[in-house]
């Protein structure tokens, strides 16, 4: 199957209701999750702008290990008490940081990074790992971004069962 990217048109909300439905898309009848990481934050990277870092971090019974991404390399383990995916995989909440340099033990993979927002994976209450974006601007993510990039995350969880 050959994918081409549509540009996203309408309001934010629109746009990220199809960028939902190519994520689906890419993913149906597809079980693995790493194929599945790998098509999505290909897909996200390339449909939003301003993203320097989209990517998969999976929980492996004690620390957040790196997956599929795009973007320059980047930290390969974080431990659940450090940083923005830290927190998000412990609190098990999305976490939108306007300005990563004042979040409290902020891990610098790539020293461009402003804002970050990061989605927890949930298999019921089971942690399967995070969703994390990055963007070499300040204050890039909204809630509307926050809904946008939950819903995909949940298609992502979705995937798996």
């Amino acid at each position: 199957m050959t994918f081409t990217a549509t540009q996203l048109s309408g309001s934010k909300q629109q746009q990220y209701e199809q960028l939902l439905e190519q994520a689906r898309g890419l993913m149906y009848g597809e079980r693995d999750r790493v194929a599945n990481a790998a098509n999505v934050s290909a897909l996200v990277y390339n449909a939003l702008p301003a993203l320097n870092w989209v990517g998969f971090y999976f929980f492996d019974g004690k620390e957040l290990v790196v997956g599929p991404f795009q973007g320059l390399p980047a930290c390969i383990r974080i431990p659940l008490d450090k940083g923005v995916c830290g927190a998000a995989a412990t609190t098990r909440q999305t976490q939108r940081v306007a300005d990563v340099h004042a979040f409290p033990g902020h891990i610098a993979c790539d020293a461009a990074s402003r804002s970050e927002v990061v989605v927890p994976l949930l298999h019921g209450n089971e942690l399967v790992g995070v969703f994390d974006l990055d963007s070499p601007e300040p204050d890039r993510f909204d809630a509307d971004d926050q809904l946008g990039l939950e819903a995909i995350a949940q298609a992502f969880v979705e995937s798996l069962a």
